[in-house]
């Protein structure tokens, strides 16, 4: 986020593996609807579940989803939050306890939330559930957004280059049909526009549906150009040094009619185009 790269799950898993660490996987973008890291040997995964699981941005949150496949005691030395007494919990010693398939989400619940106080509300857990359950509907629509806009913008002589890993000849094509749902992604899109940073700027002020947010990830289309809000203390150099260039633009496709936010965009390059 925002270059959309589709990570390689089976390579990087039999390496952290072969160096006795477990794989870590945030499935923020994609959500369990279109990947299911555990399939490709993940051990754990995350989620910020302030994105498409509440889908509204009604509440913020987090998940932690252990798949109790890591042998903690077989890397004892590794991890001595987990294989050494808990002084602070009458000295248990999670993995012993819990074994594998316990250890880390009960040290997660039982000491680390307590000294940390991450604690949802009974109201936003509320919230989330409400989200969840229409999560798989929603992805759908999102997709197809994503797909429908990333497919115009490669054919728009005012776009440089499009990210989109479902969108084929994208370099991350191929590991999006494997790793996902058929292939499908999610509804976040980033393309380069031809011009400077100047046109960029432009181009998100003619928008009309899209809001100008960082947020993402929403049932409101958002739209977000890094190089002026998240990434605004880096210069242009250190801009390309993170892979993120000046004219890049992200776009997070939400649940709004398909032709009314492609004719957004239309109307937006237009205009820029019509300044030069």
């Amino acid at each position: 986020n925002p270059a959309l790269t589709v990570f390689d799950f089976e390579k990087f898993s039999k390496a952290a593996h072969a160096h006795g660490v477990p794989l870590i996987i945030d499935n923020t973008f994609a959500t369990p609807v279109n990947c299911r890291p555990f399939q490709w040997g993940a051990d754990i995964v995350t989620h910020s579940t302030t994105k498409y699981m509440d889908g509204h941005g009604s509440c913020v949150g987090g998940a932690i989803v252990d798949s109790g496949n890591f042998d903690w005691m077989a890397h004892a030395e590794k991890f001595p939050g987990l294989t050494t007494p808990d002084d602070s919990y009458h000295g248990i010693v999670y993995a012993e306890k819990f074994g594998k398939e316990g250890a880390f989400i009960t040290k997660a619940t039982a000491q680390l939330m307590r000294d940390f106080g991450s604690i949802p509300s009974p109201y936003n857990s509320y919230i989330l559930n409400i989200g969840l359950e229409s999560l798989h509907c929603r992805m759908k629509q999102h997709c197809a957004n994503g797909m429908a806009v990333a497919k115009f913008l490669s054919e728009s002589d005012m776009v440089e280059q499009v990210s989109y890993p479902s969108l084929p000849g994208d370099p991350y094509y191929s590991r999006a049909q494997k790793y996902m749902n058929g292939g499908e992604t999610c509804g976040v899109v980033s393309f380069r526009i031809k011009g400077s940073r100047t046109d960029a700027e432009a181009f998100m002020k003619h928008l009309k549906i899209f809001a100008i947010e960082t947020h993402v990830a929403d049932a409101r289309s958002c739209c977000l150009h890094p190089a002026s809000s998240t990434h605004r203390q880096l210069t242009d150099q250190e801009l390309l040094d993170a892979g993120i260039s000046s004219n890049l633009i992200r776009m997070s496709c939400g649940l709004e009619n398909t032709e009314d936010l492609v004719q957004d965009i239309a109307q937006a390059l237009d205009a820029v185009k019509a300044s030069r």
